[in-house]
């Protein structure tokens, strides 16, 4: 988040609402400073100042009015009128046209008059300024991806052609001439302009599968002749430091592409199937920061327990889901409230997804015979205050993490299960004893990943008897009296619009369920006769919701759907 206005005139309307005092204030600048991060960053993530309160500040001071896309949609012909590099570049775009030949100009910095001026110069008019948040600005690139979209196919095609007219080639000589390349270069823009987390190349009999996979869901974009598919994947190898002439053995690398203004880290991960070499790419932006507990989805009485459970000294935080849940996120938002000059971080990680300054993070490398257990071996031996492993996945890793969060260390990890209860017997299954499980244990959160409604073309839906039926039945399966429950009558939906590709969803955020760990469940945990059940009962007699529960509040609020709800808690 830009801060487009100055430090003091913040500080002033910080201090007179009594968000803040004085001294914290000047200590968040500090600490913004030491991290390298934008102080509104900061103050978001570190006092859960809410993100939509923070841009109303800056639309006051300012005096320019906030984008509104579900009263002013874009206007795609506008947003083409300015170049996407000049847009991204300056961080403006212009999305709407007035009935007095004046634009409309959304802007990360209203105050930036040089931009302003160029806009003006450049389109011959007026420019009207509008503060845009980062999501504001992410909507309007999007259209620009969606402008080219109908581009992107003919560009395939026609380096496909190219690509065949000399088949003499050998697949290292093809993987370096032009065609193929643009190829590859297609794919991989287009993918960013979709915001797709990751890219498919599937090895089929008669030719090659593209899949994005978009807020969760794959997509097959296109199917690729069969021909091309080896120079493809050597083009891939190649960019990722791979070895092209290995195709027996699965392989994975990593490397920058720079589109416009900013870059995308790709995981590349090379697998031999029947039919060929499979290729999945996962993208992640370079320069992404960590997000606070409210941006990841956490609600306010969840999010205090989270963050009491931070200022503890010792013991075990847990993150718990599937593949794909977002735990990583999760993990990094909670090391990012943790990180301050006087408490020593080190992590061990596969791979390192964010860089964050002043944590000393460690990468796995299995071929040096660094794993998460020598990994965190050699962690405790570097005076650690907080150390955080990807993830927990065998006895010896489990066992090394649970005693170095007895020995005076804040310890953070993740762990594959269903929900936040079911953590408990995994450790036991990994050869921790009871005991010792009960008493490293500070908190475990466990999540899944929903879609989030699309702003632009949101709209109310009254609850249908199917859907009522639906929530019925999870409320008796958690064993929720529904008499006393409250089933509202309303949620919301997107219709599909431009700025959604027409699905009805931008974006993902969490639903959790948080397991605070008390003395009342530490004794269930250690008990002889331990029963899930009755783990379970004692969660619910303690106040926490269920990830159900939080999603069907987040349903009602009108952030995602009941259907997303119901699809990532049946999965």
């Amino acid at each position: 988040m830009k801060l487009p206005i100055s430090q003091e005139q913040l500080k002033s309307r910080l201090v007179a609402e009594k968000i803040l005092e004085p001294a914290e204030f000047d200590l968040m600048v500090q600490e913004a400073a030491s991290k390298n991060q934008s102080l509104a960053d900061v103050l978001v993530s570190s006092k859960d100042i809410d993100p939509n309160y923070m841009y109303s500040l800056f639309s006051q001071i300012l005096g320019v009015p906030r984008v509104n896309f579900s009263i002013s949609p874009p206007d795609d012909t506008v947003v083409a009128m300015v170049p996407e590099e000049t847009a991204r570049s300056r961080m403006a775009v212009v999305f709407a046209r007035e009935a007095d030949g004046s634009f409309c100009a959304a802007m990360a910095d209203p105050s930036d008059l040089e931009t302003i001026k160029f806009l003006s110069q450049h389109l011959g008019a007026h420019i009207n300024p509008y503060l845009a948040s980062d999501s504001d600005l992410s909507r309007l690139f999007s259209v620009y991806g969606l402008s080219t979209a109908g581009d992107f196919k003919k560009i395939i095609e026609d380096n496909i052609r190219e690509s065949l007219k000399d088949r003499s080639k050998s697949a290292e000589e093809a993987a370096a001439q032009l065609p193929i390349v643009s190829i590859v270069d297609s794919l991989l823009s287009y993918a960013v302009s979709l915001h797709a987390s990751d890219i498919h190349m599937e090895a089929l009999e008669d030719a090659t599968l593209i899949r994005y996979r978009v807020d969760g869901i794959l997509k097959e974009i296109m199917r690729i002749p069969r021909t091309v598919h080896s120079a493809l994947t050597a083009r891939i190898k190649l960019l990722a430091g791979l070895k092209i002439d290995e195709h027996f053995k699965p392989q994975d690398g990593r490397f920058r592409y720079q589109i416009v203004n900013s870059g995308v880290d790709i995981r590349v991960s090379v697998l031999p199937t029947f039919y060929g070499e499979t290729i999945v790419m996962r993208l992640l932006e370079a320069t992404q920061k960590p997000m606070s507990l409210e941006e990841i989805g956490l609600m306010p009485k969840a999010a205090a327990v989270v963050a009491e459970n931070l200022k503890k000294a010792y013991g075990m935080v847990l993150v718990c889901g599937p593949t794909g849940s977002g735990k990583s996120t999760t993990l990094y938002a909670l090391i990012n409230i943790l990180n301050r000059p006087n408490v020593n971080i080190v992590t061990i990680e596969d791979p390192i997804e964010y860089n964050m300054r002043y944590v000393n993070q460690a990468q796995i490398n299995t071929q040096a015979g660094i794993t998460f257990a020598s990994g965190l071996r050699s962690i405790l031996r570097q005076d650690p205050n907080i150390i955080m492993v990807g993830e927990i996945r065998d006895s010896e890793t489990a066992n090394i993490a649970v005693q170095s969060a007895l020995t005076g260390h804040l310890l953070l990890s993740t762990l594959h299960t269903n929900d936040a209860p079911t953590a408990v017997p995994r450790l036991f299954d990994l050869d921790v004893p009871p005991f010792l499980v009960s008493s490293v244990l500070n908190v475990i959160i466990a999540q899944r990943l929903v879609r989030r409604n699309c702003r632009s073309c949101v709209y109310s839906v009254p609850l249908s008897q199917d859907d009522k039926d639906s929530i019925h039945s999870q409320f008796v399966s958690l064993g929720i009296n529904t008499d006393k429950s409250k089933i509202p009558s309303i949620f919301f939906k997107g219709k599909g619009c431009q700025s959604c590709g027409g699905t009805g969803y931008r974006g993902r955020l969490g639903i959790f369920e948080v397991m605070e760990v008390s003395d009342d469940i530490k004794a269930i945990v250690n008990s002889p006769k331990f029963s899930l059940e009755e783990l379970k009962d004692a969660i619910r007699k303690q106040g926490a919701n269920s990830m159900f529960e939080d999603g069907l509040a987040k349903a009602e609020l009108g952030l995602t759907t009941l259907e997303e709800v119901l699809r990532v808690i049946q999965e």
